[in-house]
């Protein structure tokens, strides 16, 4: 497993809105879209939840991009 690199800027922006809890839509590859919070991220994944707490792992290889709101 690789590490997870703090000196990008996308790693950076994940991790601040996990740190200010920001509402994030996230859109993945197969079109699905999830809106909620990004709770942590790992080098592989990232743990969401949303609105009913329905938490979700999501692969990064998955994501077509993350809008911030």
């Amino acid at each position: 497993m690789s590490e997870l690199d703090i000196n990008l800027p996308s790693t950076r922006q994940v991790q601040g809105s996990i740190k200010d809890k920001i509402e994030v839509s996230v859109k993945l590859m197969t079109g699905d879209v999830f809106a909620g919070r990004i709770v942590w991220q790992d080098p592989d994944c990232l743990f969401f939840t949303d609105a009913n707490d329905l938490k979700t792992l999501i692969y990064r290889h998955a994501i077509a991009y993350i809008q911030y709101q």
